[in-house]
């Protein structure tokens, strides 16, 4: 069930509390679109524009729109609604059954009672133990499938980096110096690794750790500063650093730590001439993630839509 916040406002209901309004839309026997839907779904739970807007973690789809599509695919399953054509449908006879029992809810456990999604949820698990695992997910709780695939992703990339994060830290110097040309390189800096590979390698002069070309023609460089560190970086150490770009000056910096910057430091930063970018041992294991760095990909999986194109009579 969806919940009220301490504001008194409505939290984004999950896909299984849409059910039972979205039947009620169709009770009326006429056809219906999702995009009516979505509008009549958001103003029954109050939503607020923010809510409706608020994106999955691909930023691919709004997070409402998701789960009342989602509530849908699993009544029509249960032969409950039934697709007039696409992004559209109807109540089925046995939808107008369920309604005339005045149902207070509608959930996936009520959705077992009907054989046709009996047949859907055995098709489901037979694909493979992984699929278990996320029907699991969607039971508990009441993510939609595509929201349990993107929660695991999360979950996954979350400890790669972390497991990631940790390897730099133990690594000699010489390789955290190698560590960042590559990532230099792959974020499209530096002309070449020859180049980039003797601005990271000099030793640190007055706070300053290398120089790289920001464009292939060398018209724009920026300064590095790339340090090891186990706890945190706070605002003299950054300052330091400023200091030594105005002594160069130069307008553009990169603090690459494998530790955190303090509040104080990154509020410092952007206040300030020169621009400088702080990157942290969290920020710096994402991009490395981004970028294929240190790691390998393992599996990778598909998902589909229907090519409504393919099914057109034009």
């Amino acid at each position: 069930m969806h919940k009220k916040r301490e504001d008194n406002t409505m939290s984004i209901p999950d896909f299984q509390s849409c059910m039972l309004p979205m039947l009620s839309l169709a009770a009326d026997c006429k056809e219906h679109s999702i995009s009516e839907s979505r509008e009549v779904l958001a103003e029954h739970f109050g939503l607020t524009e923010s809510e409706r807007s608020e994106l999955l973690p691909s930023g691919r789809q709004r997070r409402f729109d998701n789960r009342v599509a989602w509530a849908k695919v699993y009544l029509e399953q249960a032969g409950l609604l039934k697709s007039s054509r696409r992004a559209h449908f109807s109540i089925s006879e046995d939808g107008l059954g369920l309604i005339a029992k005045k149902p207070t809810h509608i959930d996936i456990s009520l959705l077992e009672n009907y054989s046709k999604f009996q047949e859907f949820r055995a098709a489901s698990r037979k694909a493979d133990n992984s699929e278990v695992a996320k029907q699991a997910s969607v039971e508990e709780f009441g993510a939609t499938p595509e929201e349990a695939l993107e929660q695991a992703y999360q979950s996954i990339r979350t400890e790669l980096a972390s497991e990631l994060l940790q390897r730099v830290k133990a690594s000699s110097s010489q390789f955290f110096e190698g560590l960042v040309v590559e990532l230099l390189l792959k974020m499209g800096y530096g002309r070449n690794r020859t180049e980039a590979g003797q601005a990271i390698g000099r030793s640190g002069d007055e706070g300053i750790d290398g120089i790289i070309s920001e464009d292939r023609l060398g018209l724009e460089t920026i300064y590095i500063q790339a340090k090891r560190w186990e706890g945190t970086v706070g605002r003299p150490e950054v300052q330091k650093f400023v200091g030594a770009l105005h002594g160069k000056r130069a307008k553009k910096g990169v603090f690459l730590t494998t530790g955190v910057f303090s509040n104080e430091a990154k509020d410092y930063v952007s206040h300030i001439d020169p621009r400088v970018v702080l990157i942290d041992g969290r920020e710096l294991a994402e991009y490395m993630l981004d970028l294929d760095l240190g790691v390998t990909p393992k599996a990778n999986y598909e998902v589909k839509r229907i090519d409504s194109d393919y099914f057109s009579d034009e």
